[in-house]
């Protein structure tokens, strides 16, 4: 049986807000809370379940979205709307820029709590 991805935490310091970012940018819908979790479904299947910080800090993390190639300007658009700025590489040196690597577009923002998310239009070639 191959393994599959269901589910992943993602701390947060206000996970209402935080959930409602990623679904504004990613045209997606916040679930109704699960236990201590606020859900976001993406389409494959794999819920981002929001879920508030314990800890005094929160460790910042790296999430990826693959998303429609016919989608990626409107999230931009999103991410401008919200006062974010997106780059195009990880390390945030490239402001206001996008990356096209193998073939697809691709940029990186921080979410509210400083997790460092992607979006790309091509899964990266291994």
């Amino acid at each position: 049986m191959a393994a599959e991805l269901n589910h992943t935490v993602v701390f947060a310091e206000d996970k209402q807000a935080s959930a409602e970012f990623i679904a504004d940018i990613l045209g997606l819908e916040v679930g109704a809370p699960f236990g201590p979790f606020i859900p976001v479904d993406v389409a494959n299947g794999v819920t981002l379940d929001y879920y508030t910080n314990v800890e005094p800090t929160l460790q910042s993390q790296h999430y990826a979205f693959l998303v429609p190639d016919e989608e990626f300007d409107t999230m931009i658009g999103r991410i401008e709307a919200a006062g974010v700025t997106y780059y195009a590489d990880p390390n945030h040196t490239e402001p206001g820029q996008i990356n096209r690597l193998f073939g697809g577009r691709g940029a990186y923002f921080d979410d509210p709590n400083g997790h460092n998310m992607e979006i790309i239009t091509r899964p990266y070639s291994r």
